[in-house]
């Protein structure tokens, strides 16, 4: 099994979305579909169901669409 990190800002708000404490989980995998997140106690995966976010698209989106 890789090493967990610590859960980003935007990975926190997440998984408090679904009901995790973010501070009792370390994230191992980050994809588009899912991220898959590690209990600190209890060493078990699991894996939260959803879409990340393209916060640089939509910035940049933005940015051109002023101009």
């Amino acid at each position: 099994m890789k090493n967990g990190k610590h859960p980003t800002l935007a990975q926190k708000k997440f998984m408090k979305s679904c009901g995790l404490d973010p501070d009792d989980y370390l994230v191992v995998k980050n994809t588009q579909e899912f991220l898959e997140v590690v209990s600190k106690t209890a060493l078990k995966k699991q894996q939260i169901m959803g879409v990340k976010a393209h916060t640089k698209k939509i910035f940049m989106k933005s940015i051109e669409s002023e101009h």
